[in-house]
């Protein structure tokens, strides 16, 4: 909300300012009639890159038993470690979002639950020296140390830069003169998945060009998309959202094309600080570039196969995503085009 509100002032002090540039002008000129100013045409054909990786989670639980913390590989490395494998491809789109799935937060007591994950607010950081510039925190991990917690994450991520969304918080991003509509849902939260369509009229009233949903949803480790992930992101798509991208599962999902739209139903992990042996350790950052001409959208995908550490081959996640190569790059397009296959198909590059 605040980001909107910012646009908004800014663009009243802009008017304002214009407004006393023409009385100055009439004051100071010579009576005649003033020559309106020359509008800044729109083009005709304009383009945005998106990309989009999984599930972030810059802390380790404190209770867990691992090699190496999140932390620890912090102080060693420096925050620069853990996206630069990956930064090129960041700086070089429009738009870069990923699931938030932690807090950022020195306040708060911890949640009796399984798995908590508290991060140093200094640890923005790592997404905006990456070029991210987008953050879902709608997810069940969210206020991990109460709400406070929330909230601080909230408030230290757009106070950073990165436009954090959730459902009650949407976010409206202009970028190469287009406005995209950012919200995110909890499914799995028996409240927040009631206000998908409340998010998405939010979004709508600012008239947005690209709507983007992040849902929270669906089984842990499971590659196939439940019924339910099936039902709610065609509805979103039926509600006017462009694009869904998906994470909970831990793991990749297909990706379905459905009226119009396009649902990647999990990311899987990314830069994940949960877990320094998951028995998967395959991802992909997501690109789609949209071409909006004369309130006609069309898009081309593209998929950059990765591993969520560069040191997979010792079952080791050091918490440093990496593009794959050779036979690791061919067994995850293997293993997204079956996945693609069985939602009915879809035409995707691989970078």
């Amino acid at each position: 909300m605040r980001l909107r509100g910012y646009i908004t002032i800014f663009a009243g002090v802009a008017f304002i300012a214009a407004c006393i540039g023409s009385i100055a002008a009439g004051i100071g000129g010579s009576g005649g009639e003033q020559a309106a100013p020359t509008p800044t045409p729109v083009p005709a054909v304009r383009t945005v890159t998106i990309s989009a990786a999984g599930d972030c989670t810059f802390a380790t639980d404190e209770y867990a038993d691992q090699i190496k913390s999140f932390v620890e590989t912090a102080e060693e490395n420096g925050l620069s470690y853990f996206m630069k494998n990956v930064r090129s491809i960041f700086m070089d789109d429009d738009l870069s979002i990923v699931n938030f799935e932690g807090t950022l937060s020195e306040n708060g007591e911890r949640e009796d639950k399984q798995f908590a994950f508290r991060g140093l607010p200094s640890y923005a950081g790592i997404m905006t020296d990456s070029g991210i510039e987008a953050a879902s925190l709608s997810n069940n991990h969210s206020s991990d140390y109460g709400e406070i917690s929330n909230t601080d994450t909230m408030n230290i991520l757009r106070n950073a830069g990165v436009a954090a969304f959730d459902s009650m918080n949407t976010v409206i991003y202009e970028v190469n003169g287009l406005k995209i509509g950012l919200l995110g849902i909890n499914q799995l939260n028996d409240t927040d998945r009631t206000r998908l369509e409340a998010a998405v009229n939010d979004v709508k009233a600012q008239s947005p060009d690209i709507i983007i949903a992040y849902i929270h949803w669906g089984i842990e480790k499971e590659t196939e998309p439940t019924e339910e992930q099936i039902e709610y992101g065609h509805r979103a798509i039926d509600l006017g959202v462009d694009l869904v991208l998906g994470s909970h599962p831990h793991v990749l999902q297909g990706i379905e094309q459905y009226n119009g739209g396009v649902i990647a139903y999990s990311l899987g992990n990314f830069c994940f600080g949960g877990n320094d042996s998951p028995s998967d350790m395959d991802t992909v950052i997501y690109r789609q570039t949209f071409t909006v001409s004369n309130g006609t959208k069309t898009s081309e995908i593209t998929l950059v196969p990765c591993t969520i550490s560069s040191d997979y081959g010792n079952g080791i996640n050091n918490y440093q995503p990496t593009p794959a190569t050779g036979e690791k790059r061919e067994s995850i397009i293997r293993k997204m085009e079956e996945y693609n296959a069985a939602l009915g198909g879809i035409s995707v590059n691989y970078y």
